[in-house]
């Protein structure tokens, strides 16, 4: 599942995540052009430095681009990320949840959430927040993708619960090897000449 933060990272990146949330000012009124030109070059700005792996540079910027603009999705959404790659999960994960109840209606916070509980065992947590993500977005395939992730993990554990307390089952030995088997890393298939 940690495969989503950098898919969605390269996504951010490249810009696709700018246009689907409308800038607004704080009092809920669009910014001027001028304003949203400035903040959305401060976030490629930021992207870009994330993408480079400037972590300390691309909170700094991101953190000016929040004191003028703290209820801003885009660069909180991004600040989430770069607590994640930096280490700071516990961060992370507030401000993704943050990004959940401030925007019930976008699905990668509660992905990123949802990606972060499971990194630390709360896979009941982590599946409930999919479900927003799969309720905010149908039609998201990373989302069903990381809810079969996150079943396939709970059958493997249950599989193995089963085949440590009856040594004889060897359904459930069977069963927990095809989990194991469909969680491992893939590697990408090498390119044909």
């Amino acid at each position: 599942m940690q495969r989503f933060l950098r898919l969605f990272l390269a996504l951010l990146v490249a810009g696709l995540w700018l246009s689907a949330v409308p800038v607004h000012a704080q009092d809920g009124r669009e910014f001027t052009e001028e304003a949203r030109r400035q903040y959305n070059q401060g976030l490629r700005e930021a992207g870009a430095l994330v993408k480079d792996k400037q972590y300390a540079n691309a909170l700094v910027r991101l953190d000016a681009l929040l004191a003028t603009r703290p209820r801003e999705p885009q660069a909180r959404f991004l600040k989430g990320v770069v607590q994640t790659e930096t280490g700071a999960a516990d961060a992370a994960r507030d401000t993704f949840r943050a990004l959940t109840e401030d925007y019930p209606e976008l699905p990668e916070p509660y992905n990123n959430l949802a990606v972060l509980l499971a990194q630390k065992g709360d896979y009941v947590g982590a599946r409930a927040a999919l479900e927003s993500a799969i309720a905010a977005s149908p039609d998201w395939a990373v989302a069903h993708e990381n809810l079969g992730d996150l079943y396939a993990r709970l059958a493997a554990t249950h599989y193995e619960r089963a085949a440590a307390l009856d040594r004889d089952n060897k359904t459930a030995a069977a069963k927990l090897a095809l989990a194991r088997e469909l969680l491992a890393p893939r590697r990408p298939a090498a390119a044909k000449p």
